[in-house]
Protein backbone atom coordinates (compact mmCIF):
# COMPACT_ATOMS: atom_id res chain seq x y z
CA UNK A 1 0.00 0.00 0.00
CA UNK A 2 2.95 2.01 0.41
CA UNK A 3 3.36 4.84 -2.15
CA UNK A 4 6.34 6.89 -3.58
CA UNK A 5 5.19 9.63 -2.24
CA UNK A 6 7.53 12.35 0.57
CA UNK A 7 6.03 12.65 3.66
CA UNK A 8 3.69 15.52 4.73
CA UNK A 9 5.54 18.52 6.82
CA UNK A 10 4.05 18.10 10.06
CA UNK A 11 3.21 21.79 9.92
CA UNK A 12 -0.06 23.27 10.81
CA UNK A 13 -2.66 24.58 8.22
CA UNK A 14 -1.55 28.24 7.54
CA UNK A 15 2.00 27.80 8.99
CA UNK A 16 4.55 29.86 6.68
CA UNK A 17 6.58 26.65 5.56
CA UNK A 18 10.23 26.99 5.84
CA UNK A 19 11.67 28.71 3.08
CA UNK A 20 12.74 32.28 3.51
CA UNK A 21 10.26 34.96 1.37
CA UNK A 22 12.72 36.70 -1.35
CA UNK A 23 15.82 35.30 0.86
CA UNK A 24 15.06 37.19 3.35
CA UNK A 25 13.87 36.00 6.72
CA UNK A 26 11.38 37.38 9.19
CA UNK A 27 7.24 37.51 9.86
CA UNK A 28 5.18 36.62 6.98
CA UNK A 29 2.35 38.69 6.22
CA UNK A 30 -1.61 37.15 6.63
CA UNK A 31 -2.12 37.24 2.93
CA UNK A 32 1.23 35.69 2.02
CA UNK A 33 0.08 32.98 4.48
CA UNK A 34 -3.41 33.09 3.07
CA UNK A 35 -1.94 32.87 -0.03
CA UNK A 36 0.46 30.16 0.82
CA UNK A 37 -2.29 27.78 2.55
CA UNK A 38 -4.41 28.14 -0.61
CA UNK A 39 -1.97 27.00 -2.94
CA UNK A 40 -1.64 23.89 -1.20
CA UNK A 41 -5.05 23.18 -0.97
CA UNK A 42 -5.03 23.89 -4.90
CA UNK A 43 -2.20 21.21 -5.04
CA UNK A 44 -3.66 18.25 -2.95
CA UNK A 45 -2.49 19.58 0.47
CA UNK A 46 -6.67 19.36 1.75
CA UNK A 47 -5.33 18.11 5.70
CA UNK A 48 -8.30 18.30 8.14
CA UNK A 49 -10.28 20.97 6.22
CA UNK A 50 -12.78 18.53 4.85
CA UNK A 51 -13.26 17.00 8.07
CA UNK A 52 -13.52 20.52 9.79
CA UNK A 53 -15.80 21.84 7.25
CA UNK A 54 -17.90 18.38 7.30
CA UNK A 55 -18.18 19.11 11.05
CA UNK A 56 -19.90 22.50 10.95
CA UNK A 57 -22.15 21.53 8.04
CA UNK A 58 -23.18 18.15 10.10
CA UNK A 59 -23.80 19.97 12.98
CA UNK A 60 -25.95 23.09 11.83
CA UNK A 61 -27.83 20.48 10.09
CA UNK A 62 -29.12 18.49 12.95
CA UNK A 63 -29.47 21.34 15.42
CA UNK A 64 -31.81 22.60 12.62
CA UNK A 65 -33.46 19.75 12.33
CA UNK A 66 -33.95 18.79 16.44
CA UNK A 67 -32.51 21.67 18.29
CA UNK A 68 -32.02 19.29 21.42
CA UNK A 69 -28.58 18.39 19.60
CA UNK A 70 -27.17 21.57 20.84
CA UNK A 71 -28.54 20.83 24.13
CA UNK A 72 -25.57 20.24 27.01
CA UNK A 73 -26.60 16.92 27.76
CA UNK A 74 -26.02 16.13 24.50
CA UNK A 75 -22.90 17.71 23.83
CA UNK A 76 -21.82 15.59 26.78
CA UNK A 77 -22.95 12.27 25.51
CA UNK A 78 -21.38 13.49 22.19
CA UNK A 79 -17.95 13.68 24.19
CA UNK A 80 -17.72 10.75 25.77
CA UNK A 81 -19.84 8.79 22.58
CA UNK A 82 -16.69 8.63 20.45
CA UNK A 83 -13.74 8.63 23.19
CA UNK A 84 -13.26 5.04 22.57
CA UNK A 85 -13.26 4.64 18.98
CA UNK A 86 -11.35 7.81 19.20
CA UNK A 87 -8.60 6.04 21.05
CA UNK A 88 -8.21 3.27 18.69
CA UNK A 89 -7.84 5.54 15.79
CA UNK A 90 -5.15 7.78 17.49
CA UNK A 91 -3.21 4.39 17.26
CA UNK A 92 -4.53 3.64 13.50
CA UNK A 93 -2.83 6.96 12.65
CA UNK A 94 0.72 5.28 13.08
CA UNK A 95 0.28 2.30 11.19
CA UNK A 96 -1.99 4.13 8.44
CA UNK A 97 1.22 6.88 7.85
CA UNK A 98 3.33 4.13 7.14
CA UNK A 99 0.94 2.78 4.42
CA UNK A 100 -0.10 -0.25 6.48
CA UNK A 101 -3.38 -1.42 8.17
CA UNK A 102 -4.72 -3.22 11.17
CA UNK A 103 -7.63 -4.80 10.87
CA UNK A 104 -7.43 -6.27 14.34
CA UNK A 105 -7.56 -3.03 16.45
CA UNK A 106 -11.23 -3.59 17.30
CA UNK A 107 -11.07 -6.99 18.50
CA UNK A 108 -7.61 -6.04 20.14
CA UNK A 109 -9.19 -3.53 22.19
CA UNK A 110 -11.58 -6.28 23.46
CA UNK A 111 -8.83 -8.67 24.50
CA UNK A 112 -7.87 -5.81 26.71
CA UNK A 113 -11.07 -5.52 28.06
CA UNK A 114 -11.34 -8.74 29.05
CA UNK A 115 -7.92 -9.04 30.93
CA UNK A 116 -8.64 -5.55 32.81
CA UNK A 117 -12.64 -7.21 33.55
CA UNK A 118 -11.19 -10.54 35.08
CA UNK A 119 -8.16 -9.18 36.88
CA UNK A 120 -10.31 -6.75 38.43
CA UNK A 121 -13.75 -8.49 38.99
CA UNK A 122 -12.63 -11.82 39.29
CA UNK A 123 -8.72 -11.74 40.79
CA UNK A 124 -9.07 -8.31 42.72
CA UNK A 125 -6.31 -6.52 41.26
CA UNK A 126 -6.35 -2.83 42.45
CA UNK A 127 -7.94 -0.81 39.07
CA UNK A 128 -4.04 0.83 38.49
CA UNK A 129 -2.76 -3.05 37.65
CA UNK A 130 -5.26 -4.42 35.94
CA UNK A 131 -5.22 -1.47 33.90
CA UNK A 132 -1.67 -1.74 32.94
CA UNK A 133 -2.03 -5.15 32.49
CA UNK A 134 -4.83 -4.40 29.67
CA UNK A 135 -1.70 -2.26 28.24
CA UNK A 136 1.06 -3.94 28.30
CA UNK A 137 -1.22 -7.41 26.68
CA UNK A 138 -1.99 -4.36 23.66
CA UNK A 139 1.78 -3.71 23.76
CA UNK A 140 2.40 -7.37 23.44
CA UNK A 141 -0.39 -7.59 20.47
CA UNK A 142 1.10 -4.81 18.72
CA UNK A 143 5.21 -6.49 19.00
CA UNK A 144 3.21 -9.75 17.93
CA UNK A 145 1.86 -8.39 14.96
CA UNK A 146 5.07 -5.77 13.96
CA UNK A 147 7.26 -8.75 14.22
CA UNK A 148 4.78 -10.97 11.31
CA UNK A 149 4.86 -7.80 9.42
CA UNK A 150 8.42 -6.23 9.56
CA UNK A 151 10.72 -9.53 9.71
CA UNK A 152 8.57 -12.12 8.37
CA UNK A 153 7.14 -10.21 6.22
CA UNK A 154 3.26 -11.39 5.66
CA UNK A 155 1.32 -8.51 4.43
CA UNK A 156 -0.19 -6.43 7.21
CA UNK A 157 -3.81 -7.15 5.63
CA UNK A 158 -3.14 -10.66 5.77
CA UNK A 159 -1.60 -10.61 9.69
CA UNK A 160 -4.26 -8.58 10.95
CA UNK A 161 -6.88 -9.88 9.29
CA UNK A 162 -5.87 -13.70 10.68
CA UNK A 163 -5.54 -11.82 14.27
CA UNK A 164 -9.42 -10.23 13.74
CA UNK A 165 -10.36 -13.76 13.71
CA UNK A 166 -8.33 -15.28 16.48
CA UNK A 167 -9.13 -12.24 18.78
CA UNK A 168 -12.65 -13.10 18.64
CA UNK A 169 -12.01 -16.53 19.33
CA UNK A 170 -9.52 -15.17 22.50
CA UNK A 171 -12.34 -12.77 23.95
CA UNK A 172 -15.15 -15.93 23.44
CA UNK A 173 -12.64 -17.98 25.66
CA UNK A 174 -11.57 -15.88 28.17
CA UNK A 175 -15.05 -14.54 29.25
CA UNK A 176 -15.86 -18.51 28.91
CA UNK A 177 -17.95 -18.82 25.20
CA UNK A 178 -20.14 -15.12 26.35
CA UNK A 179 -19.97 -14.54 30.08
CA UNK A 180 -21.05 -11.07 31.17
CA UNK A 181 -18.04 -9.47 32.91
CA UNK A 182 -19.64 -6.62 35.37
CA UNK A 183 -16.88 -3.55 36.41
CA UNK A 184 -17.59 -2.33 39.91
CA UNK A 185 -14.18 -0.29 40.65
CA UNK A 186 -14.97 3.61 40.96
CA UNK A 187 -12.27 4.18 39.16
CA UNK A 188 -12.53 2.64 35.98
CA UNK A 189 -16.15 3.27 35.76
CA UNK A 190 -15.27 7.10 36.50
CA UNK A 191 -13.51 7.38 33.46
CA UNK A 192 -16.53 7.31 31.06
CA UNK A 193 -19.14 8.05 33.49
CA UNK A 194 -17.71 10.87 35.78
CA UNK A 195 -16.78 14.63 35.85
CA UNK A 196 -14.61 16.99 36.52
CA UNK A 197 -15.63 19.63 38.75
CA UNK A 198 -16.87 22.86 37.06
CA UNK A 199 -13.26 24.84 38.96
CA UNK A 200 -10.99 21.89 37.63
CA UNK A 201 -12.61 22.13 34.53
CA UNK A 202 -11.62 26.33 33.79
CA UNK A 203 -8.40 25.40 35.24
CA UNK A 204 -7.90 22.51 32.70
CA UNK A 205 -8.81 24.81 30.11
CA UNK A 206 -6.28 27.43 31.60
CA UNK A 207 -3.96 25.38 31.22
CA UNK A 208 -3.99 23.88 27.96
CA UNK A 209 -4.59 27.51 26.13
CA UNK A 210 -1.43 28.79 28.30
CA UNK A 211 0.31 25.57 27.23
CA UNK A 212 -0.50 25.68 23.63
CA UNK A 213 -0.08 29.59 23.53
CA UNK A 214 4.16 28.85 24.87
CA UNK A 215 4.18 25.91 21.96
CA UNK A 216 3.60 28.63 19.80
CA UNK A 217 5.70 31.08 21.21
CA UNK A 218 8.73 29.05 21.61
CA UNK A 219 8.17 27.29 17.73
CA UNK A 220 8.26 30.65 16.64
CA UNK A 221 11.25 31.94 18.67
CA UNK A 222 13.14 28.71 17.50
CA UNK A 223 12.32 29.21 13.92
CA UNK A 224 13.48 33.07 13.95
CA UNK A 225 17.08 32.19 15.84
CA UNK A 226 17.48 29.50 12.81
CA UNK A 227 16.48 32.49 10.43
CA UNK A 228 13.44 31.15 8.86
CA UNK A 229 10.19 32.69 8.17
CA UNK A 230 8.30 32.73 11.00
CA UNK A 231 3.89 33.41 11.69
CA UNK A 232 2.89 37.32 12.16
CA UNK A 233 1.53 37.55 15.59
CA UNK A 234 -1.78 38.51 14.46
CA UNK A 235 -2.32 34.89 13.31
CA UNK A 236 -0.42 33.37 16.78
CA UNK A 237 -3.21 35.55 18.44
CA UNK A 238 -6.03 34.57 16.09
CA UNK A 239 -5.20 30.58 17.03
CA UNK A 240 -4.61 31.09 20.63
CA UNK A 241 -7.52 33.29 20.84
CA UNK A 242 -9.50 30.90 19.15
CA UNK A 243 -9.00 27.93 21.03
CA UNK A 244 -9.34 29.88 24.70
CA UNK A 245 -12.67 31.11 22.81
CA UNK A 246 -13.89 27.96 21.53
CA UNK A 247 -12.67 25.92 24.78
CA UNK A 248 -14.83 28.11 26.86
CA UNK A 249 -17.51 27.94 25.37
CA UNK A 250 -17.23 24.15 25.56
CA UNK A 251 -16.66 24.18 29.43
CA UNK A 252 -19.39 26.73 29.76
CA UNK A 253 -21.65 24.34 28.07
CA UNK A 254 -20.32 21.50 30.17
CA UNK A 255 -20.62 22.99 33.88
CA UNK A 256 -24.29 23.48 33.34
CA UNK A 257 -26.69 21.22 35.11
CA UNK A 258 -27.43 18.39 32.85
CA UNK A 259 -29.34 15.89 35.25
CA UNK A 260 -33.02 16.09 34.64
CA UNK A 261 -33.77 14.95 38.44
CA UNK A 262 -30.60 17.34 40.54
CA UNK A 263 -32.32 16.04 44.16
CA UNK A 264 -31.22 12.22 42.75
CA UNK A 265 -28.19 12.92 40.93
CA UNK A 266 -26.14 16.37 40.22
CA UNK A 267 -24.77 15.86 36.20
CA UNK A 268 -22.38 19.07 35.69
CA UNK A 269 -18.73 19.09 34.38
CA UNK A 270 -16.23 18.27 31.49
CA UNK A 271 -16.39 14.23 31.65
CA UNK A 272 -13.33 12.91 32.83
CA UNK A 273 -12.42 10.99 29.66
CA UNK A 274 -11.96 14.53 27.60
CA UNK A 275 -8.05 15.43 29.52
CA UNK A 276 -7.57 11.45 28.88
CA UNK A 277 -8.00 11.77 25.20
CA UNK A 278 -6.11 15.19 25.05
CA UNK A 279 -3.09 13.80 27.06
CA UNK A 280 -3.12 10.90 24.42
CA UNK A 281 -3.63 13.74 21.66
CA UNK A 282 -0.60 16.00 23.70
CA UNK A 283 1.59 12.66 23.51
CA UNK A 284 0.97 11.49 20.15
CA UNK A 285 1.69 15.04 18.63
CA UNK A 286 4.52 15.58 20.49
CA UNK A 287 5.79 12.12 18.91
CA UNK A 288 4.96 12.45 15.59
CA UNK A 289 6.11 15.89 15.00
CA UNK A 290 9.04 17.10 17.52
CA UNK A 291 11.29 13.68 17.90
CA UNK A 292 13.38 11.84 15.33
CA UNK A 293 10.68 8.60 15.42
CA UNK A 294 8.28 10.63 14.12
CA UNK A 295 10.12 11.89 10.88
CA UNK A 296 11.35 8.74 10.74
CA UNK A 297 7.54 7.34 10.35
CA UNK A 298 6.32 10.47 8.01
CA UNK A 299 10.25 8.83 5.75
CA UNK A 300 9.41 5.32 5.93
CA UNK A 301 5.59 5.94 4.68
CA UNK A 302 6.62 8.40 1.88
CA UNK A 303 9.26 6.48 0.73
CA UNK A 304 10.17 3.04 2.62
CA UNK A 305 13.41 2.60 -0.15
CA UNK A 306 14.66 5.80 0.44
CA UNK A 307 14.25 5.68 4.03
CA UNK A 308 16.23 2.72 4.42
CA UNK A 309 18.81 3.80 2.04
CA UNK A 310 18.83 6.88 4.32
CA UNK A 311 19.58 4.49 7.60
CA UNK A 312 16.37 4.28 8.96
CA UNK A 313 15.83 1.43 10.55
CA UNK A 314 12.25 0.50 8.97
CA UNK A 315 11.68 -2.76 10.40
CA UNK A 316 11.79 -1.36 13.68
CA UNK A 317 9.55 2.16 12.67
CA UNK A 318 7.05 -0.84 11.68
CA UNK A 319 7.16 -2.71 14.69
CA UNK A 320 6.76 0.05 16.84
CA UNK A 321 3.94 1.43 14.95
CA UNK A 322 1.81 -1.82 15.19
CA UNK A 323 2.97 -1.76 19.25
CA UNK A 324 1.39 2.04 19.74
CA UNK A 325 -1.67 1.27 17.60
CA UNK A 326 -2.34 -1.93 19.70
CA UNK A 327 -1.60 -0.29 22.88
CA UNK A 328 -3.81 2.85 22.04
CA UNK A 329 -6.58 -0.19 21.42
CA UNK A 330 -6.08 -1.04 24.89
CA UNK A 331 -6.91 2.19 26.44
CA UNK A 332 -9.76 2.68 24.07
CA UNK A 333 -10.68 -1.16 25.07
CA UNK A 334 -10.72 0.27 28.91
CA UNK A 335 -12.96 3.08 28.24
CA UNK A 336 -15.32 0.94 26.69
CA UNK A 337 -15.86 -0.79 29.72
CA UNK A 338 -15.79 1.82 31.69
CA UNK A 339 -18.82 3.39 29.36
CA UNK A 340 -20.56 0.17 29.49
CA UNK A 341 -20.09 -0.94 33.12
CA UNK A 342 -19.21 -3.98 31.82
CA UNK A 343 -17.28 -6.71 29.24
CA UNK A 344 -19.33 -8.98 27.30
CA UNK A 345 -17.88 -10.80 23.45
CA UNK A 346 -19.27 -8.09 21.66
CA UNK A 347 -16.81 -5.53 22.97
CA UNK A 348 -14.27 -4.56 20.48
CA UNK A 349 -16.33 -6.29 17.79
CA UNK A 350 -19.54 -5.15 16.21
CA UNK A 351 -18.54 -1.32 14.69
CA UNK A 352 -15.70 -0.30 16.51
CA UNK A 353 -13.03 -1.21 13.77
CA UNK A 354 -15.25 0.61 10.81
CA UNK A 355 -15.74 3.51 13.44
CA UNK A 356 -11.90 3.99 14.42
CA UNK A 357 -10.90 3.50 10.54
CA UNK A 358 -13.17 6.23 9.16
CA UNK A 359 -12.35 8.56 12.37
CA UNK A 360 -8.98 8.11 11.14
CA UNK A 361 -9.12 8.61 7.53
CA UNK A 362 -12.29 10.88 7.23
CA UNK A 363 -10.12 13.32 9.62
CA UNK A 364 -7.64 13.12 7.15
CA UNK A 365 -5.16 10.06 7.34
CA UNK A 366 -4.18 9.03 4.35
CA UNK A 367 -4.47 5.49 3.25
CA UNK A 368 -1.37 5.50 0.80
CA UNK A 369 0.91 6.49 4.11
CA UNK A 370 2.86 9.06 4.83
CA UNK A 371 0.10 11.91 5.39
CA UNK A 372 -1.86 12.49 8.74
CA UNK A 373 -1.82 13.48 12.35
CA UNK A 374 -2.85 12.52 15.18
CA UNK A 375 -5.43 15.23 15.48
CA UNK A 376 -7.50 13.96 12.64
CA UNK A 377 -8.44 10.77 14.55
CA UNK A 378 -9.94 13.59 16.94
CA UNK A 379 -11.48 15.26 13.97
CA UNK A 380 -12.70 12.10 12.08
CA UNK A 381 -13.84 10.93 15.38
CA UNK A 382 -16.27 13.45 16.42
CA UNK A 383 -17.72 13.57 12.54
CA UNK A 384 -18.56 9.90 13.10
CA UNK A 385 -19.95 10.61 16.70
CA UNK A 386 -21.94 13.39 15.33
CA UNK A 387 -23.41 11.57 12.55
CA UNK A 388 -24.04 8.60 14.86
CA UNK A 389 -25.40 10.92 17.30
CA UNK A 390 -27.51 13.25 14.66
CA UNK A 391 -29.39 10.37 13.06
CA UNK A 392 -30.12 8.45 16.10
CA UNK A 393 -31.88 11.46 17.49
CA UNK A 394 -33.65 11.51 13.52
CA UNK A 395 -35.11 8.18 14.73
CA UNK A 396 -32.71 6.42 12.18
CA UNK A 397 -32.65 2.70 12.22
CA UNK A 398 -28.75 0.87 12.69
CA UNK A 399 -28.98 0.39 9.25
CA UNK A 400 -29.28 3.70 8.04
CA UNK A 401 -26.33 4.95 10.06
CA UNK A 402 -24.05 2.41 8.88
CA UNK A 403 -24.59 3.57 5.25
CA UNK A 404 -24.69 6.49 5.95
CA UNK A 405 -21.48 6.31 7.94
CA UNK A 406 -19.63 3.71 4.77
CA UNK A 407 -20.66 6.37 2.32
CA UNK A 408 -18.47 9.35 4.21
CA UNK A 409 -15.79 6.77 4.76
CA UNK A 410 -16.06 6.15 0.94
CA UNK A 411 -16.31 10.11 -0.13
CA UNK A 412 -13.08 10.82 2.30
CA UNK A 413 -10.71 8.02 0.91
CA UNK A 414 -12.38 9.73 -2.90
CA UNK A 415 -10.72 12.89 -1.61
CA UNK A 416 -7.74 11.52 -0.37
CA UNK A 417 -6.94 9.38 -3.97
CA UNK A 418 -7.39 12.44 -5.84
CA UNK A 419 -5.39 14.84 -3.93
CA UNK A 420 -2.80 12.78 -4.02
CA UNK A 421 -2.89 12.13 -7.65
CA UNK A 422 -3.49 15.87 -7.73
CA UNK A 423 0.10 16.85 -5.49
CA UNK A 424 1.71 13.86 -7.97
CA UNK A 425 0.78 15.98 -11.41
CA UNK A 426 2.23 18.83 -9.73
Amino acid sequence: MTAAVAPEKPELPGSPGTSKKNGAAGAASLRSVARNYVDRVRGGELGALPAVLGLIVLCVFFAALRPVFLSELNFANLLTQGAGSIAIAMGLVFVLLLGEIDLSAGYASGVCAAVLAILLTDNGWPWYGAAGAAILTGTVIGLLLGVLVAKVGIPSFVVTLAAFLGFQGIVLMLLKEGTNISIRDQTILAVANNNLSPALGWVLLAVSVGAYAAVQLRKNRNRRQRGLATAPLTLLAFRIGGMAVLGAIAVHLLNQERSRNVIVDSLKGVPIVVPVIAVLLVAGTFLLQRTSFGLHIYAVGGNAEAARRAGINVSAIRISAFVICSSLAAVGGIIAASRGNSVDPNTGGSNVLLLAVGAAVIGGTSLFGGRGRVVDAVLGGMVVAVIQNGMGLMGYSSGVKYAVTGSVLLVAAGVDALSRRRAVQR
